[in-house]
């Protein structure tokens, strides 16, 4: 059980990492929130009262109070990020104490670990502004949404944003492959299918390969095509909270794990061929996906149809326009893997996606 009093806990100041306080004396309670801290990733220090030194209990970014310390701690400054924690239940003189000692929460273990976990790991970690999310998806099959998302990581990464690149796509062939990277070392899907609750963002960061200076969370080769719902969103909330952006090469179908993918998603791109056909089977996805997801702009490839051009397109399927993208000559070529998408810093395509950065980060910025 948890319970408000007042106002969440701040996360460390500026995203820096902290040590949490625990102050108790129950022994019994003290190896339970040591076990809670060490399952976080964080290392707490412990007090039996109010710590001596000068600004121990002002600066510690998480105060953990045992229900038999809150008498110790009553005449502390106030401050916000204090958690009084205890084990009865039924014990009503919890919230007047919470009140005494000025605690923002009242957590009972054993039901309150999970909340805990999380907020310590919040600590731990050092959270600050969760990454800009932006998924990428085909109006139809082969309408280069693979290649753009890797263009929007790799050009992500040369301007020295911390980036993670996003298969979502078991079908797809494997972004890795798209980036020359089949071969690296590091983790794939298959490997957080059993993954529940809460992922370590640095953990998950250092597991995945590393590709052009940015992280890939792609499939293998094997048999696995498909991820619980719930590991899709431990993982992506992890990458999340690491900063900087998340690009996510999408599907164009919608199930349980692609639902839960488009809820993390800040921006959604629907890359569309100007051509007439093509526009129609954008319309369904677009349906399909604005179900879910707020934010879908199209972003329009040529050569155009008679007809049509890039406004026409946004006007038919009744989404703001987020650009045209151009075509990369040096694609088409047999040898074009060794330079991913988006590698060449002048070419257009490049271009395109600093461009849309500019814009989606100063739009992320003020709003």
């Amino acid at each position: 059980m948890t319970g408000d009093v007042t106002h969440d806990p701040p996360p460390a100041a500026g995203g820096r990492q902290g040590r949490p306080l625990i102050v108790t004396e129950d022994a019994e309670l003290l190896d339970d929130l040591l076990r809670l801290c060490a399952a976080a990733g964080a290392t707490p220090q412990v007090h039996h009262s109010l710590p001596e030194q000068r600004g121990g209990w002002e600066s510690a970014p998480l105060v953990l109070v045992g229900d038999d310390a809150a008498r110790r701690v009553r005449g502390a400054a106030r401050r916000r990020g204090v958690v009084l924690v205890g084990r009865n239940q039924d014990d009503s003189g919890v919230w007047k104490r919470a009140v005494q000692i000025g605690a923002d929460h009242v957590l009972m273990l054993p039901d309150g670990e999970q909340w805990l976990v999380d907020r310590i790991a919040d600590v731990a970690e050092g959270v600050g502004r969760p990454a800009l999310t932006v998924g990428v998806v085909g109006g139809r099959g082969g309408a280069g949404a693979s290649t753009l998302a890797c263009a929007l990581a790799v050009t992500s990464a040369r301007e020295g944003l911390r980036t993670l690149l996003v298969d979502a796509d078991p079908l797809g062939g494997g972004l890795d492959v798209l980036l020359g990277g089949e071969a690296a070392e590091g983790l794939r899907w298959p490997a957080f299918a059993a993954s529940r609750g809460r992922v370590g963002g640095g953990a998950l960061e250092e597991s995945l390969p590393k590709l052009h200076e940015l992280r890939v969370l792609s499939w293998d080769r094997g048999d696995c095509v498909a991820v619980p719902p719930q590991a899709i969103r431990a993982v992506l909330a992890a990458a999340r909270r690491r900063g900087g952006t998340v690009v996510v090469d999408l599907p164009r179908r919608l199930d349980d794990g692609v639902a839960e993918t488009l809820t993390q998603l800040d921006v959604g791109l629907l890359v569309v061929p100007a051509e007439l056909r093509a526009v129609a089977a954008a319309g369904r996805v677009a349906s399909a996906i604005g179900m879910v997801l707020r934010d879908l702009r199209v972003a329009v490839r040529g050569p155009y149809a008679p007809g049509l051009d890039d406004r026409e397109v946004s006007r038919l399927l009744g989404l703001p326009l987020a650009g045209e993208v151009p075509v990369e000559p040096g694609l088409l070529r047999p040898d074009y893997g060794r330079t991913p998408p988006g590698g060449a810093p002048r070419g257009p395509l490049a271009r395109f996606c600093k461009e849309f950065w500019e814009r989606a980060l100063a739009e992320a910025g003020s709003g």
